[in-house]
């Protein structure tokens, strides 16, 4: 277990927020967790942690399937280009390692300095499934509810098509 994960679990009963916590096997890509989404149905995610070259961070949370062009969505978001953040940034920004990458992990980001670009395909979904804080679990929550954990911890996001804007020339 993550050291704050019981922090997490606290914040979403507080909330009244309701979710559900299944063990799986270390998923470290979309790839890797194809066992896994085969078992737990609705809408699985991916997470980038992202940095533009003026040294602002950036996680996107999306639908697994959704493709997204790096290079076409910072003009999107009011960013410079985006690359992958470092593993010891990630950790000292957002409290999680490479493949634990999250969007509960914005609560660990106490000084909001990562903004944070939500897929709108997940609100698509009558469930997603998010990491808490390490990649031996997902936790099921329903969209809105991801919104309303995201919004206590301070955080306005951002959301996106990031299909639409994957597409065309």
């Amino acid at each position: 277990m993550h050291p704050l994960e019981p922090d997490l679990y606290a914040r979403l009963d507080r909330l009244s927020l309701p979710y559900r916590t299944e063990e799986h096997e270390a998923v470290f890509t979309v790839e890797d967790g194809r066992a896994v989404k085969a078992r737990l149905p609705g809408g699985h995610s991916k997470n980038l942690f992202l940095k533009d070259k003026a040294g602002e961070f950036v996680l996107i949370s999306a639908l697994g399937d959704t493709p997204i062009k790096l290079n076409r969505l910072h003009p999107h978001i009011g960013t410079k280009r985006l690359s992958f953040g470092k593993p010891d940034v990630l950790l000292e920004r957002l409290g999680v390692v490479p493949g634990s990458v999250t969007v509960f992990s914005v609560m660990n980001d106490a000084e909001h300095k990562v903004r944070l670009v939500l897929d709108a395909a997940l609100f698509e979904q009558e469930f997603v499934w998010f990491h808490p804080l390490r990649n031996t679990a997902s936790t099921r929550m329903r969209p809105d509810d991801i919104l309303a954990f995201v919004r206590d911890t301070g955080h306005d996001p951002l959301v996106l098509d990031l299909r639409a804007l994957s597409q065309g020339g």
